[in-house]
């Protein structure tokens, strides 16, 4: 009896902590999730900044549904938000089918958001009606507000979201690509609509800084470097990286087509700075060392993200 006791004891208390680990991982999962929709917010509060205080008052546009909704608020006064909202609903509803339901509940949220706030702001006065401070910080506000949207897998709708759902029909269509182009065919409505080049050449402008901004949040400031080096002298080459740089190396077996020679290549990778370091050892410790540098865009583990 007391076995019995003990054993249905211990199995209690096993269940009781498999009930409290699925509470505290609900519970992670939960916050995670509660957080990730604040910054979607908060992106989608710097977008509607850099719509409506700098690029609506402007006449100016960044493509996508906002670049129609311009040309309708100019045109017959409607408010630009409500009009991208409207103008995304067929949009989503394609999408739902397509692209997931996370990624599409997320789309509805920050589009929603979104276009209430370019309503809002609105009706705040603008900061310049200088055309090409208007291009310069509206993109710059687009792209920041846009690239936290994308981290945290959403969309404010649009073309980002078009391309989604072109992608899902035809994945072999680079996203970039179908973007770039669907801004254009806008861009161009606009400047004829308004009959000025200016405003296509000033929406141009935005649309590049809005693009530089995203790269520039998903890849950081310090833009990471890739070395190879290709030396007979690779194990001192190597002692010398770790020692001076304080970074590890990677030996990659290799072969010379040309020579059919077999070879060790290092690939080391390190910070813009540490990647000059690097490439003075390697030339010190052997002239004759091929050196290849190249460009990460980003890199995950130990001694970076």
């Amino acid at each position: 009896m007391i076995f019995m006791r003990d054993k249905k004891s211990k199995k209690q208390k096993k269940i009781k902590k498999d009930i409290e680990r699925i509470c505290n991982v609900k519970q992670n999962d939960i916050k995670k999730l509660i957080s990730e929709y604040l910054f979607i917010s908060l992106g989608c509060i710097v977008m509607a900044m850099g719509v409506s205080l700098f690029l609506l008052p402007n006449e100016l546009s960044t493509g996508g549904f906002s670049g129609i909704a311009t040309i309708l608020y100019y045109l017959c006064g409607f408010p630009l938000g409500s009009t991208m909202l409207i103008l995304n609903i067929p949009l989503l509803l394609i999408a739902y089918f397509k692209i997931g339901k996370q990624l599409f509940f997320r789309s509805i949220y920050g589009t929603v958001i979104f276009s209430v706030l370019v309503d809002i702001l609105d009706k705040v006065e603008t900061l310049t009606h200088d055309k090409f401070l208007g291009c310069i910080y509206g993109g710059i506000l687009m792209g920041i507000g846009t690239a936290i949207v994308l981290k945290y897998k959403a969309s404010t709708g649009g073309s980002d979201l078009l391309s989604y759902v072109i992608r899902a029909y035809k994945p072999q269509y680079r996203s970039s690509n179908l973007i770039l182009v669907t801004d254009a065919i806008i861009i161009t409505l606009n400047v004829f609509f308004f009959r000025t080049v200016e405003v296509g050449l000033y929406s141009a402008i935005a649309i590049f800084l809005m693009g530089k901004m995203i790269d520039l949040i998903f890849e950081g400031i310090n833009f990471t470097k890739v070395v190879l080096i290709i030396s007979p002298m690779y194990k001192e080459i190597a002692e010398k990286i770790g020692n001076e740089v304080n970074r590890g190396s990677t030996g990659l077996y290799s072969r010379g087509m040309y020579t059919n020679e077999e070879k060790m290549t290092l690939l080391c990778v390190g910070s813009r700075t540490e990647s000059y370091v690097i490439e003075s050892i390697a030339k010190n410790v052997d002239r004759t060392a091929f050196i290849i540098i190249l460009n990460a865009r980003e890199v995950l583990g130990k001694g970076f993200k």
